[in-house]
C-alpha cells in the first residue's frame, strides 16, 4: 500500500537553500537516503568506498528532484514510486557533474575538491558511468511509460552535451543555435522532470505537458543564467570554479550579445581574448557590462520564467504550484 510522505530523515536536509523546497523537505531527505542506499549496497569493494563517500557527501540543491516531486504534489500526495524515481533522476545529474568536471576541467565542486581533482579524470568517468549503471538497473523496474521518458531524458542531455561541445570556439553561434543547445544540454532535464512528476501521479494529459512545458521553459533560464554565474559568479559563494565554459571555448548568450552588438573591426580582438590562455574574467566582465550583454542575458532569463510561470495555468491552484514558480524564480534570482 502506497503511504504519503511524512517522516523526515535525520540531518542536513537537501535543498535547504531554496525556500520553496521547505514543503517538500521530508521527501527530499528520503531521496538523499535512497542514494546513500543504492550506492552503498552496490559498492562491495574497499577501494571503491572513498569515491563513494565523496560523491554521497556532495549534497547540493537537489532542483531536479524538487521538480519530480512538486509537479507530482500538485495532483496529490507523494508517494513511493516520487522518491524512487527523484533519486534516480539526481544520480544521473550526479553522473553528468562527474563527467562535465572532467571535460571542462573542474576542481571545485560544491565547495570540496571534485573527484577528478582527488582520484583523476578515469575514476571521475567511470564513477560516473558506475552511478548511470545503477539508475539503468533500477530504472528496469519502472512502469514502461516512466522508464521510457527517463531514458528519453537522458539521451536529450548527452545529445546537448555533444552538440555543445561540437561548437567550442564558435564565435559565429547564434542565438537560436545557442538556446537550441541549452534547450537539449539542460533544459530537457528539467522537462523531463516535471513530466515525469506529473505520470507518476496520474495527471490528464494535458497537466502532464503543460509540467513538460514548465520544466523546459525554466530550464532555459537556469542555463543562462548558470552561464552567467560562469562569467560572473563570486567562487565563494557558488561552490565551483567559476569561467569554465570560457576556459574550453563554449559560446555563451552575453557572449553572443556581445559579438553581435560590438563594431565588427573589434569582434576578432574579443575573440582572441575569449581563447586566451591568461586570466581575462575581469576584463571580460567589464567588457560585457559595457555593452550591455549582462543586462541582455538576465532579461532574456526573466522572460523565459514568466512564460513557464503562464504554462501552468492548467494546473490546478495548490501550495505545490505555488512552490514550483518559487522555485523557478529562484533560478534566475541567484545572479541578483
Amino acid at each position: 500500500m502506497n503511504l504519503p510522505l511524512i517522516v523526515p530523515v535525520p540531518g542536513d536536509t537537501p535543498g535547504k537553500e531554496i525556500p520553496s523546497f521547505r514543503r517538500i523537505e521530508p521527501a527530499l531527505g528520503q531521496v538523499r537516503e535512497r542514494i546513500r542506499r543504492t550506492l552503498a549496497a552496490h559498492s562491495p569493494e574497499p577501494s571503491l568506498t572513498a569515491l563513494i563517500d565523496h560523491l554521497r557527501t556532495g549534497c547540493g540543491k537537489m532542483l531536479r528532484p524538487g521538480v519530480v516531486l512538486l509537479a507530482g504534489e500538485c495532483f496529490g500526495p507523494l508517494r513511493e514510486e516520487h522518491v524512487g524515481v527523484a533519486a534516480m533522476v539526481e544520480m544521473i545529474h550526479h553522473a553528468t557533474l562527474l563527467h562535465d568536471d572532467v571535460i571542462d576541467d573542474g576542481r571545485r565542486r560544491r565547495g570540496v575538491p571534485t573527484v577528478n581533482c582527488l582520484w583523476g579524470n578515469e575514476s571521475a568517468v567511470l564513477l560516473g558511468d558506475f552511478v548511470l549503471s545503477q539508475v539503468f538497473r533500477l530504472a528496469a523496474d519502472l512502469e514502461a511509460e516512466v522508464s521510457k521518458i527517463l531514458a528519453q531524458t537522458a539521451v536529450r542531455v548527452c545529445e546537448g552535451e555533444l552538440r555543445q561541445v561540437l561548437q567550442e570556439r564558435n564565435w559565429q553561434l547564434g542565438e537560436p543555435q545557442y538556446l537550441d543547445i541549452i534547450a537539449e544540454k539542460s533544459a530537457s532535464f528539467f522537462s523531463g522532470c516535471g513530466r515525469l512528476g506529473a505520470v507518476l501521479s496520474h495527471a490528464g494529459r494535458d497537466q502532464v505537458e503543460a509540467l513538460a512545458r514548465f520544466g523546459l521553459l525554466a530550464g532555459i533560464a537556469f542555463q543562462i543564467t548558470d552561464d552567467l554565474l560562469d562569467i560572473a559568479g563570486d567562487e565563494s559563494r557558488m561552490g565551483k570554479t567559476p569561467q569554465r565554459d570560457f576556459a574550453k571555448d563554449k559560446p555563451t548568450l552575453a557572449v553572443i550579445h556581445l559579438l553581435r552588438t560590438i563594431e565588427t573591426p573589434r569582434r576578432a580582438e574579443v575573440c582572441a581574448l575569449l581563447e586566451s590562455t591568461r586570466d581575462f574574467r575581469s576584463e571580460l566582465v567589464e567588457m560585457l557590462d559595457r555593452h550591455g550583454s549582462l543586462h541582455y542575458a538576465r532579461a532574456r532569463a526573466a522572460a523565459y520564467i514568466t512564460e513557464a510561470t503562464a504554462a501552468l495555468e492548467q494546473v490546478p491552484a495548490s501550495p505545490a504550484k505555488e512552490a514550483l514558480i518559487e522555485t523557478a524564480r529562484f533560478l534566475v534570482d541567484r545572479t541578483a
